[in-house]
């Protein structure tokens, strides 16, 4: 299957503002599909609310557009009743890490098979710019005027220490290293989460004086370095990109299936 037949081309052009990195997660997240040759009826999207969220609306997946921050409930709901799909779970700072950020710590300590995609722009941009629990402090926001003061999640440690066993991070700048990320998530067994720093130049980078779009994108490649990397080594405070986590563990499915088959013999 070539890309467009993973994309539902009636509802284009997209929504998203001229510039978002949402497009670019986009063409990574099909190239993915596309170079693993999965069948577009053996994937499930699930979604939540925001700019990230729209994603299930453009591609010709089983989709499931729901309510915010539960688009991971809906996904284990998915995942237990048909194991074999391919769940996938785009998600922004708010779906992922706010009111979804309770859902996220414990899909993760399950390690149920889904993909959990961050598209982290540090903002919650469709609402208008208010700040997010990846924002950072001495941000602007709507909601800010007079700069952040809460500190941010770092989502790599967060996902580490709850239990995910595939945990990665890269950038819209690196949109082909993006698309090997995610094709080593879907195939992992287990939870997996990539995150992707995505621009928002509309409130994000308009606000905190980061220049337009393709600004925002070229820094990305200036103020992270490959895990391993000698830039990394002479320049710690860098942010590392790359995978974090790749290890195997029990699956919940395959776990849970155990238990059925324990209670069938209980009741013979």
């Amino acid at each position: 299957m070539a890309i467009k037949d993973y994309l539902r081309q009636r509802f284009f052009p997209h929504m998203w503002c001229p510039g978002c990195g949402h497009g670019t997660v986009l063409n990574s997240l099909l190239r993915a599909v596309e170079e693993l040759g999965i069948e577009k009826n053996d994937i499930v999207m699930t979604s939540g609310i925001g700019c990230s969220a729209r994603i299930s609306g453009y591609v010709d997946f089983h989709s499931l557009h729901s309510l915010h921050g539960r688009a991971l409930a809906f996904a284990t709901g998915v995942k237990l009743s048909q194991p074999k799909l391919k769940l996938l779970v785009p998600m922004g700072d708010g779906d992922a890490l706010a009111i979804g950020g309770n859902h996220f710590i414990h899909a993760a300590r399950r390690n149920i098979d889904i993909t959990a995609i961050v598209m982290n722009n540090k903002i919650y941009g469709m609402t208008g710019g208010q700040y997010s629990p990846l924002s950072g402090v001495g941000k602007k926001a709507t909601t800010a005027p007079y700069l952040t003061i809460d500190n941010d999640f770092d989502v790599v440690e967060l996902a580490k220490a709850a239990g995910a066993t595939f945990v990665a991070r890269t950038t819209t700048f690196h949109a082909t290293e993006a698309t090997d990320f995610l094709k080593k998530a879907i195939m992992h067994k287990g939870f997996s989460v990539v995150e992707i720093l995505s621009q928002c130049p509309t409130h994000y980078g308009r606000k905190n004086k980061e220049g337009d779009a393709p600004q925002m994108v070229a820094n990305y490649d200036k103020i992270t370095a490959r895990l391993g990397s000698k830039k990394l080594e002479e320049n710690p405070a860098l942010i590392g990109r790359g995978i974090f986590v790749d290890r195997q563990a029990p699956e919940y499915c395959e776990e849970y299936d155990k238990i059925i088959e324990y209670a069938m013999k209980g009741r013979k």
